[in-house]
């Protein structure tokens, strides 16, 4: 019969840090067991860690954390509401709260978590600080870079890569706070500086249940802030607004239409597809940090897009807070090349191709908005079609392209089912096909659904004419179309240099 210690609530495992002592290390999945460690029981989505208990008590887990008792497997077991929550806590305790030991900022948004991040990485890189940034892309502690798996951690490796940021010399941080992270508690105790959010629309509403749910999750970063912490938001999002008065922390905000943000953009020209505009300061505040601003200033961007522009407000207001000069803050912006796929320019030549990740009707709307702005002679459109991730999200990504498409001009989309580049995961179903004929038939758009990526995109090329821009949007089922598309374009211009047509798959920030 297994010795076990009923543990009623989180609070005890937190108070009780002298239980951490005779556990040589933490471990959530039982591969990754070794003798003397503590094994948490964690369930997922698609398997239970308590399955797995046998296996840990194999490997030579000395206890274990679990939310239902094991009486089959002889090891020692501490019983808790919500594993998750205790992996979080324990984790945090046994690295000795590392991220209260550097400066973090945290940055939640249906649309732009990814480029906001690489932003503000940006800004304080240029003031000269040493940085660590954790996201959908990378992990960076320092000098050490490697490649994500999730864009938010699991708790204990999210604490153990803030512990390295600490013996790194880390002294200032941001990292992407994911819906997921926050709903699964991965992120539990991690004390921010500031949190962003940046904007919050219909997305993974598969993955919690609700829209509601969803929205909550979000919602926790700021609603869970404390005094003393800044909370950064974009007022031209009427959810992201709501949230200003839900709040301990200190509130700071931005807007390019709402013009009772502390920060607002002016004069915005976006004709090139690249911002320029003012930022005027309109908080009227003592304090050393807001007083010493100019009351407005000019920034340019080289990265393309409205969705830019949101993502560089952001950013210059956590620069602001972080004391980051004004003339700093603008050298860091113009000098920021952008993430892959989010309204990138892939190539400029007589037309441009640019590639968008057109994750979900929030984003859509974003991008479509800047093509409005912007000066060309005529749109050609090609749209993977989401695979797997149901009815709804398709049909709302359909519905936003037939909304945009009059004001646009589109009479023509080329779509894709991306057959032969997309995983099991990501395979677009009949139903998630119907609904998009269904709306594009509705619309009077006039639609050519190729089964190949490399097909629809060679549709896409044949009617470019000067002047004329090239969408490539889609998220998984468009994550070759770049390569495939200026391999293309290669064939078709053979008088170009390669590094010309080429060049924007090396200068991708993202591989860095």
């Amino acid at each position: 019969m297994a010795n076990n210690k009923l543990i009623s609530s989180i609070d005890v495992i937190e108070q009780n840090r002298g239980d951490l002592k005779p556990f040589k290390g933490i471990a959530y999945h039982s591969s990754r067991v070794c003798p003397g460690n503590l094994f948490v029981c964690i369930k997922g989505y698609k398997t239970d860690g308590h399955l797995y208990l046998e296996d840990a008590l194999k490997s030579g887990a000395a206890a274990a954390v679990v939310e239902e008792l094991r009486h089959d497997v002889d090891i020692l077991q501490y019983r808790v509401k919500d594993s998750r929550l205790a992996l979080a806590a324990l984790a945090n305790a046994y690295y000795d709260y590392p991220s209260t030991k550097f400066n973090l900022t945290g940055v939640t948004a249906t649309n732009g978590k990814t480029t906001t991040t690489y932003m503000i990485n940006a800004l304080l890189e240029e003031h000269g600080l040493k940085t660590g940034m954790v996201g959908t892309v990378i992990i960076k502690t320092g000098d050490q870079v490697r490649a994500a798996e999730l864009t938010t951690p699991e708790s204990l490796d999210l604490q153990g890569y803030f512990q390295e940021m600490v013996e790194n010399s880390v002294s200032h941080a941001v990292m992407e706070v994911s819906s997921s992270g926050l709903e699964l508690k991965r992120v539990h105790g991690t004390d921010y500086n500031i949190a962003v959010v940046n904007n919050i629309s219909r997305e993974h509403i598969d993955l919690h249940g609700s829209f509601e749910a969803y929205f909550n999750a979000k919602a926790s970063l700021v609603r869970d802030a404390k005094e003393g912490q800044w909370a950064i938001f974009n007022l031209d999002c009427p959810l992201t607004a709501s949230l200003v008065k839900e709040t301990k922390a200190k509130v700071f905000t931005y807007g390019v239409k709402n013009r009772e943000a502390d920060c607002l953009v002016d004069n915005l020209d976006l004709s090139t597809g690249r911002a320029r505009f003012t930022v005027k300061v309109n908080r009227k505040d003592p304090a050393e940090i807001f007083a010493k601003l100019p009351s407005s200033f000019e920034v340019e961007l080289s990265v393309l897009g409205l969705h830019s522009v949101y993502n560089a407000m952001a950013a210059t207001l956590v620069g602001i807070l972080q004391d980051i000069p004004v003339e700093t803050i603008k050298n860091a912006l113009y000098k920021f090349r952008g993430v892959e796929r989010r309204f990138e320019l892939i190539f400029e030549d007589d037309y441009k191709v640019i590639d968008d990740h057109f994750a979900n009707s929030g984003n859509i709307d974003v991008t479509l908005e800047t093509l409005q702005m912007m000066d060309y002679e005529n749109l050609s459109f090609v749209y993977a079609i989401r695979g797997s991730r149901g009815v709804t999200v398709n049909r709302e990504n359909a519905e936003a392209i037939a909304r945009w498409a009059p004001k646009l001009g589109l009479k023509r989309v080329i779509a894709t089912t991306s057959s032969s580049h997309v995983g099991e995961k990501d395979v677009v179903t009949e139903e998630e096909l119907s609904v998009f004929r269904e709306v594009m038939k509705t619309s009077g758009l006039e639609v050519f659904i190729y089964k190949e990526l490399p097909d629809a995109i060679a549709s896409g090329l044949s009617n470019l004419g000067k002047n004329d821009v090239l969408l490539l949007a889609g998220c998984q089922g468009m994550d070759y179309g770049a390569s495939v598309c200026l391999n293309q374009i290669y064939q078709l211009k053979p008088h170009l240099p390669k590094e010309t047509v080429f060049a924007s798959l090396k200068n991708r920030v993202a591989g860095v």
